[in-house]
């Protein structure tokens, strides 16, 4: 590996965890599910590109809340994401993107301010996802200055979720997403 190869390397990587270090503690996004059954699908591949979010499985229907204070800024329907949510934090700095949802929780709007831990949608499996695993495809990214909902720098939430490295590899499987689940 050459010096410049290795020196672009670890400035991406010191890029990434002074990121993941800004991102401030985050509530898990779906209703009753622990940090420790959390895991870390964010580089895991896909067809075409790395998936840059986490897959929560649970029971359809299971409730969705807001992970953080702030803002719903677009609701959007895709192939890939099926029915998707984006939000922004209170600081305008942070995107978080719920996807594959059964339904919105009522009331819910673009426009519409959000306390964390305020219900937002239901988990299913709209979009690419497989029908027999329900889950919430849960991603957050970097907000560049133009604030635009479809565009950032993708961070893992893990650790900001409360995940734990374990020691062995969970045998779940992990639901496909497909092609990336963003416009």
């Amino acid at each position: 590996m050459s010096f410049r190869l290795l020196f672009f390397a670890a400035a991406a990587a010191l890029a990434w965890s002074v990121q993941a270090a800004e991102l401030p503690p985050l509530l898990i996004p779906v209703d009753g599910v622990a940090a420790e059954a959390l895991r870390d699908t964010f580089a895991e591949g896909r067809v075409g590109h790395r998936h840059e979010a986490i897959d929560i499985a649970a029971a359809r229907g299971t409730p969705v809340v807001a992970v953080a204070d702030g803002v719903v800024v677009k609701l959007f329907r895709s192939v890939p994401g099926g029915i998707t949510l984006y939000q922004f934090d209170s600081e305008r700095r942070h995107a978080f993107y719920y996807a594959h949802l059964d339904r919105y929780a009522d009331g819910i709007k673009e426009g519409r301010v959000l306390r964390r831990g305020d219900p937002i949608g239901y988990v299913g499996s709209t979009g690419n996802a497989s029908a027999a695993a329900p889950h919430l495809h849960f991603a957050v990214f970097l907000l560049g200055p133009e604030k635009q909902w479809w565009k950032g720098e993708a961070i893992d939430p893990f650790a900001a979720l409360g995940g734990v490295e374990r020691a062995t590899a969970s045998s779940a499987p992990s639901p496909s997403d497909g092609p990336r689940s963003r416009p």
